[in-house]
């Protein structure tokens, strides 16, 4: 572990105390303001003094469960968003022991005001602590120091994807010292003679007995030794083991979302969407008004979709494109020569490789389709579909049976989710990734499912939205 980690992890510790005392104070201040008198007299006595140095031992209590629950690790690979959830449970438990503490001692105080707008006020400082000394982290990556060298060895294409994100993204912290085909015993020597603090392995299925001698040399050498995963890790976190006649048996499972899981997902879709819904609902009458205006109707396209298992469904639009240049059985007399005109537009203007077509300058969308598109609002309606047990806000995008046929076979986990509005391959690059590349993605955020992720995608979502993206 490198020092400016450790010396970074300590220098969190004041900070997260000076954010408990600042959250303190905050909430003092607000007591005493002139609306929360006016509002409630205060009828306690305690200074601002004598309440700090309360808040001072309380928020040492508070250290020490931080510390408890693995806020002041030392992991340069953890993600703000664990550490903000980290925080908030840390919180939540601070809180029920200040609570156990009044009712164990019998301390009469009465201002449940000043207890709860300290708990929300710690919260948000700390944070906007912890936000600070990753930003600090992320300058001082950037300007070279603190940065872990490290070695890369493999010919695999993720050799080179591994390779350009750690040298395109400084902040990750890290600095490529040298790219190997191959481990033997013939560059030790020299791996010896780098200073690195890690070596990242690729595919060490593909020849054991070399990662085990580079393990060995990793440990001789006291270098942190990281590997590709091969394809049963993938599954790891999804690996269930029971017995059965005595024998223990292993199974994988392709997504964690399952019993609970499921319902939790649900739940959060029907809040989520009627509430989305309800706010979004002047822009709905506004589009649906100059949709009107514009081409008449219908206002709303239907187009057919595969969701999960396969099942066929209708996703809900707001009509991008000219009434007889739309296909499908909802417009049934210019249907057939839509559909033929649109494969030969797929023919001379297609931008993307494989099953999945993207049609470049399409001379089929209206003006006021084009602005739509960017902006997404054209998807809007499919939060009807959620409401409908269709689709869900967050998975994999749905695609059309043409598509679809192309590709099942090769990706049949995509199909295991209900299809999302959103998703992580959206976030991550929109009409702009390959194919392959928002297969991985959709496929890694089915192994990897969590309500938290939903959570985070979700909250993403609206600021990539307004990223300028190709209008097709």
């Amino acid at each position: 572990m490198k020092r400016s980690e450790i010396l970074l992890m300590l220098l969190q510790v004041p900070i997260d105390f000076l954010m408990l005392v600042l959250a303190g104070f905050s909430a003092y201040s607000l007591r005493f303001s002139d609306w929360a008198i006016a509002l409630k007299p205060v009828i306690f006595g305690i200074s601002l003094w004598g309440f700090l140095n309360v808040v001072g031992i309380f928020a040492v209590v508070w250290i020490f469960i931080f510390a408890l629950l693995g806020l002041y690790s030392v992991n340069p690979n953890r993600r703000f968003a664990k550490d903000l959830a980290k925080v908030i449970s840390a919180c939540f438990v601070g809180l029920s022991v200040v609570a156990l503490y009044i009712v164990l001692s019998g301390t009469l105080f009465d201002s449940r005001f000043l207890i709860v707008s300290s708990w929300i006020f710690a919260m948000v400082y700390v944070i906007f602590g912890r936000f600070l000394v990753r930003g600090l982290k992320s300058i001082l990556y950037r300007l070279g120091f603190g940065l872990r060298r490290v070695v890369v060895i493999g010919s695999e294409s993720i050799s080179k994807i591994i390779v350009d994100t750690l040298q395109n993204n400084k902040r990750l912290g890290y600095k490529i010292i040298k790219v190997y085909d191959n481990y033997d015993k013939k560059i030790s020597k020299e791996l010896e003679s780098l200073n690195l603090n890690e070596i990242i392995f690729v595919n060490p299925r593909a020849n054991e007995e070399e990662t085990l001698q580079l393990k060995y040399f990793c440990d001789r050498n006291h270098i942190v030794f990281k590997y590709s995963a091969d394809v049963f890790s993938t599954y790891s976190t999804n690996m269930t083991v029971f017995t059965l006649a005595g024998i223990p048996i292993v199974e994988l499972r392709k997504t964690s979302l399952d019993g609970w899981g499921r319902i939790s997902k649900r739940i959060f879709d029907i809040i989520m969407s009627v509430i989305i819904l309800i706010i979004i609902s002047p822009i709905t009458l506004l589009t649906s008004l100059i949709i009107l205006l514009e081409t008449g109707r219908p206002i709303i396209y239907k187009n057919e979709r595969v969701g999960i298992r396969g099942r066929k469904f209708f996703t809900l639009k707001f009509r991008s494109m000219y009434q007889q240049d739309c296909t499908g059985s909802q417009f049934v007399k210019s249907g057939e020569e839509a559909e033929k005109k649109e494969k030969e537009l797929i023919n001379k203007n297609n931008s993307k490789k494989g099953p999945i077509y993207k049609i470049e300058n399409d001379p089929r969308v209206t003006p006021f389709g084009k602005f739509i598109r960017r902006v997404s609002i054209d998807e809007l309606p499919q939060f009807f579909n959620v409401l409908k047990g269709e689709m869900s806000i967050v998975g994999p995008r749905p695609h059309q049976p043409r598509e679809v046929e192309k590709y099942a076979d090769k990706y049949p986990d995509v199909f295991v989710l209900k299809p999302g509005i959103t998703g992580l391959s959206q976030i991550s690059g929109r009409s702009d990734l390959s194919f392959e590349e928002e297969m991985k993605l959709d496929i890694f955020y089915i192994e990897k499912w969590s309500l938290y992720l939903d959570i985070i995608i979700f909250i993403k979502t609206p600021f990539i939205i307004f990223r300028k993206r190709k209008v097709l």
